[in-house]
């Protein structure tokens, strides 16, 4: 099992979800990593806050965002969480909106994240990476793409 697929907890991914907003969306992504056992919800609100203050740095590429914010006590154990929106919102983004797919990430530090982070930039660098994460209808078939 690959280490992306191991960041993704039970419960933390999320299919054919309905965000109104940005906002809307990335507290869905803190659902997931509160459910998973990763995260309280103040790191959720946290994540919001970031985004507020910062602007939409969190789009990461073209229909993707990662939410996260810093380390802190709010952070349970290193991990993702994967937002499918089944429509998608905008972030303000002037290159990368709209945005359908969401990896929340939550890290205890600064360092132990980022072998997750290698595996995921190797897996969001192929330009067919959000087609197929959209076209998957079940946590498994997420799974099985992402090992």
């Amino acid at each position: 099992m690959s280490l992306l697929s191991n960041a993704l907890g039970e419960g933390s991914i999320i299919l054919g979800a309905h965000a109104s907003d940005w906002e809307a969306a990335v507290r869905l992504a803190g659902d997931g990593l509160v459910a998973s056992g990763r995260t309280t919800q103040k790191y959720t609100d946290d994540m919001v806050a970031a985004v507020h203050e910062l602007g939409p740095y969190i789009v990461i590429g073209p229909g993707l965002a990662m939410p996260h914010t810093r380390p802190s006590e709010s952070v349970l154990e290193t991990g993702l969480s994967l937002v499918v929106l089944q429509e998608p919102v905008e972030f303000g983004h002037k290159r990368n909106d709209p945005v359908h797919v969401l990896f929340g990430l939550a890290a205890l530090d600064h360092d132990r994240h980022l072998e997750i982070l290698s595996e995921f930039a190797a897996h969001a660098s192929d330009p067919n990476f959000i087609n197929s994460l959209l076209i998957c209808s079940s946590v498994g078939e997420i799974r099985s793409l992402i090992n």
